[in-house]
């Protein structure tokens, strides 16, 4: 064979194995489909198709299981899962979490067309509900939960700034205020409050002159005997559009220990209150307060 026919051989050869590599390498990404480019299918890449198919099954099985097991943590009380907290950690049973409804075309409070970031649903509807077993507060039963700006402020009697804010709350953008309270059993009383401006502006403005946090509680709230600190074992994940300052009276306290806590979120304000005879317990507070800011967040 003269040179030049044999470097013609040379190079098909060459240009049919690059082909055939190729064609290997795009077949890489399944390994259900046999390696080799001609049928039948070796012995292994069928075991390889049943092993496939196996697993297939598999993963099948266990997606029910999974499902059925969520189920069973949801169907189930606490207490009858192993390695879940119980009952005695002291939380509160409150009803299934819903956001209210909103009016046809209302944006949402913190979409980029609503720049007052202004909560368009009811004002009621954003209210934490009462947990189970608890009685309702019969001082915060008006129509929708509408309450009066001094019983609003009755919560600071002991403040020398009330008249200040009573002032500011007519003259500085109010909307309305609802609010809602129940005492549980052992005694723990709760009041939430929701103040709401005709935007974030004036929430800001009226929260920056009341509720700036200074290290200690800005303002005085009824039953405080002493000096409320920040509570520096509050945790909460909302996110950048709620800011919270959250405060635990510090001993020696009266009679009656208090937690509160300032929830700022777009034009709304809330003030979450808790005491108890003796101590107020930190955990179903701190669950108050987060549920609450998850329903503004």
């Amino acid at each position: 064979m003269s040179a030049m026919s044999r470097a013609s051989v040379m190079s098909r050869t060459s240009t049919m194995g690059r082909v055939s590599r190729m064609g290997d390498l795009s077949r890489m990404g399944s390994p259900s489909r046999p390696s080799p480019p001609t049928p039948p299918a070796p012995p292994k890449d069928r075991r390889v198709l049943r092993a496939a198919l196996r697993w297939t099954a598999a993963v099948a099985v266990f997606g029910v299981l999974g499902t059925g097991i969520a189920y069973g943590i949801t169907a189930q009380e606490r207490t009858d899962v192993p390695g879940l907290s119980t009952k005695s950690d002291g939380r509160w049973a409150y009803p299934k979490l819903v956001k209210p409804a909103l009016p046809a075309g209302a944006a949402l409070p913190y979409a980029a067309d609503n720049p007052g970031m202004i909560h368009y649903a009811d004002l009621e509807q954003l209210l934490l509900p009462a947990p189970a077993g608890s009685t309702p507060d019969p001082t915060l039963k008006g129509d929708k939960s509408r309450i009066t700006t001094d019983r609003f402020l009755q919560e600071f009697a002991g403040d020398n700034r009330v008249p200040n804010m009573r002032q500011d709350l007519a003259q500085g953008g109010l909307r309305q205020i609802a609010a809602r309270g129940w005492t549980m059993p052992d005694g723990t009383a709760t009041r939430i409050y929701l103040v709401r401006f005709h935007s974030s502006g004036y929430q800001n403005a009226f929260t920056t002159l009341y509720f700036s946090n200074t290290g200690s509680a800005p303002r005085v709230l009824k039953d405080i005997e002493g000096e409320s600190a920040l509570d520096d074992a509050y945790i909460s994940g909302n996110g950048i559009h709620v800011r919270h300052d959250v405060y635990v009276e510090s001993a020696p306290t009266g009679p009656v220990q208090v937690r509160h806590a300032y929830i700022a979120a777009g034009d709304i304000v809330a003030l979450v209150v808790q005491s108890r005879k003796g101590t107020a317990a930190a955990v179903p507070f701190h669950q108050t307060t987060v549920l609450q800011e998850q329903l503004l967040g």
